[in-house]
């Protein structure tokens, strides 16, 4: 994979991937992508600029990132501060600066040249505003990273609905859009397919729900199937061979668990427990205390307590001492054990394995890319858990740059929202023209973008590179690299 030498790149704007078999694609390469990875270019600023606007929910912002200690990650040199606020303004921070153009952020395209004009629609209102401002943010990042003056983007709000969804594409389409990026929830993508489909145009959604995929809707986003084939895969590399599962009681949970037991399956290692809790549950102890077997070993700890009190030796003494340092007798029967939950429930989780005897130095914890925090490894049990995620260094590069940019954390779809703006601008490049059709979508080779390569197949699903990581008490450690390209057949 290429390094940028400049920093309106160094975020790794979508590229099609060295090798492909496309013609079209290897003469973008030649002729217009190189040129992005030298010196930036110049942009050609529209009318009286304007700041980005500020996000309208409030929302903690995600804590700062931990080192992977595989990876140096070098900043990328940053543009000089925009001016400061004016007077009265709420605070001082560095804005990402707009042309003040109809629809949302554009650059003029150049006389007697037609806009290429893509739909963006994400939930700018309701309950879900701070995450679609976070989507809008990042693609504006990406369309001036580009500095392609055709393209247009045309966001539109869904508010997070389906019926918004439908006003939002329609609106779109009037407006001439070719391609649409969005929505984020599954039961908008659902609801817009159709209309879409009809008009001859293709979706590019951030949605992981693979049901709504395919038919001309294609999933950027990271779906657990392959999380969890990764992770089996590495896992039964390293010797596990009998795995156990925590999952929650939701079509999420339904989903991890699913897919364990295809992936072990394929990989010839067994499944031997999976336990499921509420969806909306606060306490879980009984669920733990399940999974690990503990009250029949418990109870076998306290017959064999008993037997060893009617002897009287000093053998028999000491192993009396030793056994009411147990809680429990034998072991929980698997050498692994896959906790579907981030956040704080996947910490209340993983501190009571242990208390209920299900010892992290024996059985090895495993998580999805929900484990994609850095502040994991103050919870002592997680502490050498293996998760998936995608490669980290150019993910840290678009966070900074973001952060000064736009004076706050990005949410972590936001790099979802730049690599399919930065997607739409390589195929809008195309020397035949702008292509969004299924045979670019769909190019063998793939595309590289903040998160890692990343290529869709026939059925719509982005198949994706990712990297096996491990909690270390101070950041991350990758145990095996994700792929830089993708295996192409002939």
């Amino acid at each position: 994979m290429k390094r940028f030498a400049s920093w309106a790149c160094l975020a790794l704007v979508m590229v099609a991937l060295t090798g492909c078999n496309d013609p079209a694609i290897n003469a973008l390469a030649a002729n217009v992508l190189r040129p992005i990875l030298g010196q930036p270019q110049q942009l050609t600023p529209g009318p009286a600029p304007v700041t980005a606007p500020r996000p309208t929910a409030v929302e903690a912002p995600p804590p700062p990132a931990a080192p992977v200690e595989t990876v140096t990650v070098t900043p990328a040199p940053t543009p000089e501060p925009a001016p400061a606020r004016a007077p009265g303004a709420e605070e001082d921070r560095v804005a990402l600066r707009l042309p003040a153009l109809p629809r949302g952020p554009q650059l003029l395209p150049p006389p007697g040249q037609e806009p290429i004009r893509v739909g963006l629609v994400l939930p700018l209102s309701g309950p879900n505003a701070a995450l679609g401002q976070s989507l809008l943010n990042a693609a504006t990042m990406a369309l001036f990273d580009m500095g392609d003056t055709r393209l247009q983007l045309l966001p539109k709000d869904d508010e997070g609905l389906p019926e918004g969804a439908i006003q939002a594409i329609d609106s779109a389409l009037q407006e001439g859009a070719q391609l649409i990026l969005g929505p984020v929830f599954s039961a908008s993508v659902q609801a817009i397919a159709p209309i879409a489909r009809d008009r001859g145009v293709n979706i590019v959604a951030f949605s992981t729900d693979r049901e709504v995929a395919g038919n001309g809707v294609y999933l950027i986003g990271f779906t657990p199937e392959q999380q969890v084939e990764r992770l089996v895969a590495f896992a039964k590399s390293q010797g596990l061979a009998r795995f156990a599962a925590i999952v929650p009681a939701s079509p999420y949970g339904t989903t991890i668990e699913t897919s364990l037991q295809a992936a072990a399956s394929r990989a010839g290692v067994a499944v031997v427990r999976v336990e499921r809790y509420a969806s909306n549950a606060q306490e879980f102890s009984e669920p733990v205390q399940r999974l690990a077997d503990y009250r029949r070993r418990r109870d076998e700890l306290d017959a064999l307590r008993r037997d060893v009190e009617t002897q009287d030796s000093d053998v028999a003494r000491r192993a009396l001492n030793r056994l009411e340092e147990r809680g429990a007798i034998g072991q929980a029967g698997f050498d692994s054990v896959l906790i579907a939950e981030g956040g704080e429930r996947l910490r209340a989780i993983a501190s009571l394995l242990p208390f209920y005897d299900v010892n992290p130095n024996r059985v090895r914890f495993l998580g999805t890319g929900l484990w994609d925090d850095p502040t994991l490894g103050r919870e002592p049990a997680l502490v050498g858990g293996w998760y998936v995620a995608p490669p980290a260094e150019e993910r840290e590069q678009f966070r900074t740059r973001y952060e000064r940019s736009f004076g706050e954390a990005p949410q972590r779809l936001a790099t979802l929202a730049y690599d399919a703006t930065a997607l739409a601008a390589v195929l809008a490049r195309l020397p035949g023209g702008a292509d969004f059709s299924e045979k670019a979508l769909t190019n063998p080779s793939g595309f590289a973008g903040v998160d890692g390569i990343f290529r869709f197949r026939p059925d719509g699903v982005a198949e994706r590179g990712l990297s096996v990581l491990e909690v270390r008490p101070r950041g991350m450690r990758i145990l095996s690299k994700a792929p830089e390209t993708f295996q192409v057949s002939n």
